[in-house]
């Protein structure tokens, strides 16, 4: 379930975070893993804004997102954190094809000014954003 305009302004404040959706879904249920992604973004000097406005629109619809969290950098001002989890790493490949990402990579593409760090990971519990 996609997580609220409201749930998505979480801020990272200072380290990584993982969030999760609590119980399993049925790709657990067939033994597949969940998948998550933690990443850094630069955007262009003074760009972070409105890159975090681009990232955070129309990401209600992608199906296998249990939460999909874009957070400021405490420490620095163009720099942004992005925190992803998936059903499963194929529901993350698949929302990748969306016309509706493909327009949000193609709009965020001039003012991002770089990647730093990126991580894979394994989610296995935590507070689900997209529960009411």
């Amino acid at each position: 379930m996609p997580a609220s305009d409201g749930t998505r302004r979480a801020i990272l404040a200072g380290g990584l975070a993982v969030v999760a959706a609590s119980g399993a879904s049925p790709a657990q249920a067939e033994g597949k893993p969940m998948y998550g992604l933690i990443g850094q973004m630069k955007a262009a000097p003074g760009k972070r804004d409105e890159l975090i406005a681009i990232l955070s629109a129309g990401t209600e619809a992608m199906p296998g997102c249990l939460s999909y969290i874009v957070a400021k950098d405490a420490t620095d001002a163009d720099a942004l954190w992005i925190t992803e989890v998936w059903t499963d790493q194929d529901s993350h490949a698949g929302s990748l094809k969306l016309p509706s990402v493909q327009a949000a990579i193609a709009k965020a593409r001039p003012i991002i000014a770089g990647f730093g760090h990126r991580f894979e990971t394994v989610p296995v519990g935590g507070v689900g954003l997209g529960k009411a």
